[in-house]
């Protein structure tokens, strides 16, 4: 299966790791953070010490070894956003299309917000389910954390293999 490929699927285990590890950080850190998925590892944007990063993403490692493959879906996921805005703006503009001049648009424009909020609606539980079954893989395999280097101040690169 195409998710299974190497590139693919050592970024969908890097993408876990990086949810799970702020899950971790989560938990004694305030204010933004973010990450970004790569076949080599992730980048962690946010306040944290390079200490405080090795901590938790090896004890975010140990527990998606130890089954805890809920830590690798996350609210703040770019699935998520992807999947909301995809849906509502489909459901949206599929209304708008109907129309053939400005006036009829603007008198459909009603059910199109509504049409977008359906999509809403539909995109809470679908987006976590896109992150379970293609965008994260829980199973981390042989995966080991490498290094982590800070890039700059808010910035670490955390390189696994």
């Amino acid at each position: 299966m195409i998710l299974d490929l190497p590139y693919i699927l050592e970024t969908r285990r890097n993408h876990a790791l990086e949810h799970a590890t702020l899950h971790m950080l989560s938990r004694t850190h305030q204010g933004n953070m973010a990450g970004h998925s790569n076949p080599t590892g992730f980048f962690l944007l946010g306040d944290f010490s390079t200490q405080d990063v090795w901590i938790n993403s090896t004890e975010a490692l140990e527990r998606l070894r130890e089954g805890e493959s809920g830590l690798a879906i996350h609210a703040g996921c770019g699935t998520n956003l992807a999947t909301t805005t995809l849906l509502a703006g489909t459901l949206s503009w599929s209304v708008l299309r109907l129309a053939k001049s400005t006036w009829t648009r603007l008198l459909l424009l009603p059910i199109a917000v509504a049409a977008g909020v359906i999509g809403v609606l539909i995109a809470r539980p679908l987006g976590p389910l896109l992150q379970q079954r293609y965008t994260t893989e829980a199973d981390m395999g042989a995966m080991q954390i490498i290094d982590i280097i800070p890039i700059r101040k808010g910035v670490h690169r955390i390189i696994t293999k």
